[in-house]
């Protein structure tokens, strides 16, 4: 008789990367419900938008009519590849909604972002949007930022002189690199993690940023968000900007 391999049962790991995947899906499904005919939305970049993605793919599929904008050229093969009209955001100076993941995000709904490299067309998104959408799994809401880097993107002659202004303001700068080098942006340009310790204002540090010669952004997002959806092990949580977290 031929003997079978039980099937291994999944480990801790595996079951709490499912589970983390599982409430980045809900939470990207519950604010692409915010989506209404004849809206222009900003698609965000990295995993958790792509779930925004996919979910605004099949109700554009069931016959929503809406056309997007792009924080990354990532994100806009993705999109296109799903049958959302991309359009190009040189010409547009209003956006309706905006939907993107976060990096880490506290009760003020300040925010770190940037980890897939496209803060600084996030931000432009952002601040062109009428309203902003957060949505993120459970272990990005945090009390205080700080546990994530600060992604600065760095106009390349300037990244010795930014790493030293950075580090000036605290931070242990680090040049983001690749496979074949340094982290190139969709724009060209480098991209510097700045790990500071907790950050107290963020407002005041991403002043402190903003105002170095060759920082063109950074991922602090401090006043953009509007609304945050947030999944958890109990179901998705809906907070708007103002309100109690507890």
């Amino acid at each position: 008789m031929e003997r079978t391999t039980p099937p291994l049962a999944p480990t801790d790991t595996q079951k709490h990367n499912a589970a983390a995947e599982a409430a980045k899906r809900n939470a990207a499904e519950a604010a692409v419900a915010e989506i209404a005919d004849g809206m222009l939305v900003g698609l965000g970049t990295g995993s958790t938008a792509a779930f925004a993605i996919a979910a605004l793919a099949r109700r554009v599929a069931q016959g929503l009519k809406i056309t997007a904008v792009a924080t990354s050229l990532e994100t806009a093969r993705l999109a296109e590849a799903a049958g959302i009209t991309v359009r190009d955001m040189a010409g547009i100076d209003r956006i309706d909604l905006d939907i993107d993941g976060v990096d880490e995000i506290d009760p003020g709904f300040a925010a770190i972002k940037g980890a897939g490299g496209a803060m600084l067309r996030e931000k432009v998104i952002a601040a062109a949007a009428t309203r902003v959408i957060a949505i993120a799994d459970a272990s990005k809401a945090v009390a205080q930022l700080g546990a994530r880097p600060v992604p600065v993107e760095v106009l390349p002659l300037a990244q010795g002189y930014v790493a030293r202004a950075l580090r000036d303001l605290g931070a242990e700068p680090r040049l983001r690199t690749g496979h074949a080098g340094p982290w190139i942006t969709d724009q060209g340009n480098v991209i510097i993690d700045a790990q500071f310790a907790a950050i107290a204002d963020p407002a005041v540090l991403a002043a402190r940023i903003a105002a170095i010669p060759g920082a063109l952004g950074h991922g602090l997002f401090v006043t953009e968000i509007d609304a945050l959806y947030l999944g958890t092990a109990e179901g998705v949580v809906h907070r708007q900007r103002g309100t109690n977290p507890g």
